[in-house]
């Protein structure tokens, strides 16, 4: 069963193509069959690219540079790279499903087949999810226009954090928010959240396992799992939230935002943007926001970049305290996402001074060169400290695979 997997920025249109079984089964009978993507939506030089076929190495490799509009332009230029001569299809109605790793349904989570309600749905949570769901729903609209007969299936993040009790979930809020206009701590990444705690459960045979996984990358979020099921989140009603991310606040106090509006003149509306544009680490450090770049600021001496990495730096280790404490212990730590995965100062941070709760890095492990899935704890450390390459378009894949079986 051939299943193509969509993955959404703000400027960005990722895919992978999948070949599953048609039931759950040996994960060496999965494979990928092509990746690609385009970059800078919307710019004169949108870069375009893709690799076609496996083992890697054995890739035919494909890259243009040309205007890419829209994400409409984006999806078109992605059909065209797997429909080519040699490509894994002779056209999109031999995949047996579009599945895209959807962000916020609000009142609809879980995996669905999109229709006009999820649509509409989705619309409704378009003012807090802004970077990601409007490119959604005009990608989703197209698609249903042009192939009528491929099956469109969403599989929403907020899924994932579902099982978070309410004490983790709720706001102290009016309880008129929550029931008539959603206003709760949602949770994000649930796919890469899922990827991981599914790996710690197959390499862990501890039980319970209590686990605190940090996905760090450009947009990052701590998720609290207990035997691979979520009981807190740093990411609350939209994206925009928890830790800081590379050019997103994270968390801010509201009046805040109020006392900016009354001194300035500008509109709520014009923060807004601000706040999920121009902040988070690029805003605080002057820089790109860019780890990378970041690292090499601060090595240079610039004293905002080292601030931006520490701010980011105490916010992820504030909600590791935190999972610890709500989980009465801990048994492993996770990394996984772009930075976690490539920034061993900032693993090495985040578990630094944490000896007495018998959780220390190997500094050596930690800064191999070594990629792929692997520990890095000492060999005093009781806790486990995993570097874990997500895999998230995977899990959608999995999970638009087994909302078919279940349909048919």
């Amino acid at each position: 069963m051939k299943i193509l997997i969509a993955n959404l920025g703000s400027t960005s249109f990722k895919y992978r193509l999948f070949e599953l079984p048609t039931h759950s089964g040996a994960l060496e009978d999965e494979q990928e069959l092509a990746k690609g993507g385009v970059e800078r939506i919307g710019g004169q030089e949108s870069r375009v690219y893709a690799s076609l076929g496996q083992p890697a190495a054995e890739a035919t490799q494909i890259e243009t540079v040309r205007p890419i509009p829209d994400h409409g332009a984006a999806l078109e230029a992605a059909i065209e790279q797997l429909t080519a001569a040699g490509g894994p299809l002779s056209s999109l109605t031999d995949v047996a499903a579009i599945g895209f790793k959807a962000v916020h349904g609000g009142r609809i989570r879980g995996v669905v087949k999109v229709d006009d309600t999820v649509l509409s749905a989705m619309e409704e949570m378009a003012d807090v999810a802004p970077a990601h769901n409007p490119p959604y729903v005009t990608a989703m609209k197209q698609l249903a226009e042009r192939f009528p007969d491929v099956p469109l299936v969403a599989a929403f993040e907020t899924d994932f954090h579902a099982t978070i009790p309410d004490r983790n979930s709720r706001y102290a809020v009016p309880k008129e928010w929550l029931e008539k206009h959603l206003v709760r701590r949602w949770g994000f990444h649930g796919a890469s959240h899922r990827f991981v705690s599914e790996r710690l459960l197959a390499k862990m045979s501890q039980r319970p396992l209590r686990a605190v996984q940090c996905h760090l990358g450009g947009s990052s979020s701590i998720c609290w799992t207990h035997d691979g099921k979520s009981v807190g989140t740093s990411m609350g009603m939209s994206p925009q939230s928890g830790v800081p991310q590379n050019n997103r606040s994270g968390d801010v106090d509201p009046y805040a935002i109020l006392h900016v509006c009354k001194t300035t003149g500008r509109s709520l509306e014009e923060l807004l943007v601000e706040l999920s544009t121009r902040a988070g680490l690029a805003g605080m450090s002057g820089t790109s926001g860019d780890m990378r770049d970041l690292e090499a600021a601060a090595a240079n001496g610039n004293e905002a970049a080292r601030v931006a990495l520490d701010v980011y730096v105490g916010s992820i280790r504030h909600w590791l305290g935190g999972g610890i404490v709500e989980l009465g212990g801990l048994d492993a730590i996770a990394f996984t996402g772009g930075i976690g995965e490539n920034s061993p100062a900032t693993r090495a941070a985040v578990v630094a001074g944490l000896n007495d709760l018998n959780i220390e890095i190997d500094n050596t492990a930690n800064h191999s060169a070594t990629t792929g899935e692997r520990r890095i704890e000492s060999s005093r450390s009781r806790v486990a400290i995993w570097v874990t390459p997500t895999n998230e378009e995977l899990i959608v894949a999995r999970q638009t695979r087994n909302f078919l079986t279940l349909a048919s």
